[in-house]
């Protein structure tokens, strides 16, 4: 049976893989998305950095 734990094994990596592509490429949409929404509405996107700026400042490590 050595052959079918090569082939779970084998099916396991590519399909990590798999969900490791499709994460990617979704981050990469995700980016894309948000810079289109910051050059799209710039003054809610100051606005949002100047509150995630507030946030981390005032966040206690």
């Amino acid at each position: 049976m050595p052959d079918r734990d090569t082939r779970e094994e084998a099916s396991a990596r590519t399909t990590d893989a798999e969900r490791r592509r499709r994460r990617a490429q979704f981050l990469r949409d995700l980016t894309e998305a948000r810079e289109l929404r910051d050059r799209v509405q710039p003054r809610r996107a100051k606005t949002a950095r100047l509150r995630h700026a507030m946030r981390m400042r005032t966040f206690r490590w």
